[in-house]
């Protein structure tokens, strides 16, 4: 089951370098000095991915317990 593992921990890292890559697009944003219904509409998109980033992350984490588990 180590392939469990490493798969787990791939997925974990993809994540969070989501989570990264969202938290990037965020602060980006505001220092553009955008108008609040432009804000708002960025920051709606930014929270889709980053969810999808959270699920990943933690799908991987699973994933990685599961495979310690199993070992």
């Amino acid at each position: 089951m180590g392939w469990l593992i490493w798969l787990g921990a791939a997925m974990a890292l993809v994540g969070v370098a989501g989570i990264v890559w969202c938290i990037r697009l965020v602060v980006r944003a505001r220092r553009a000095g955008l108008g609040e219904a432009e804000l708002r509409a960025q920051l709606q998109k930014v929270v889709a991915i980053n969810l999808g980033a959270l699920g990943l992350s933690a799908l991987g984490l699973g994933m990685v317990v599961a495979g310690i588990l199993l070992r």
